[in-house]
């Protein structure tokens, strides 16, 4: 299994970005994904979204502010984060439950710099 993060980069404070997720090799219909971040040395959970009926859970400090969706391909999800802040800069990683096995991403770094 293979779970590659992209979408990530260097933005200004207030503007938007989509992160995908997307893992290979998972054949279960039934698997959880869920986005964390790290900053200053902790990996905290941000947002997760449940296959089996697509039941969507973000964090409180970044509530108003993100979405998580499925992606417009097979295995695939978004992170759609909006008015971003200095706040939000870190490597998110993309986790993946398929059963009994779950999977890391490498991460992708987002950046937010005046």
């Amino acid at each position: 299994v293979q779970v590659v993060e992209s979408g990530g980069g260097l933005v200004q404070p207030g503007q938007a970005l989509r992160l995908s997720c997307t893992f290979s090799g998972v054949t279960s219909s039934h698997y959880r994904v869920k986005w964390f971040r790290e900053r200053r040395g902790r990996r905290e959970l941000v947002a997760m979204i449940e296959s089996s009926n697509w039941l969507t859970k973000i964090e409180a400090p970044v509530k108003d502010r993100f979405t998580i969706s499925r992606g417009d391909v097979e295995n695939s999800v978004f992170l759609q984060m909006n008015n971003l802040n200095f706040e939000d800069t870190a490597k998110y990683f993309c986790y993946v439950w398929a059963g009994t096995n779950d999977y890391w991403g490498q991460g992708t770094q987002v950046t937010v710099s005046s």
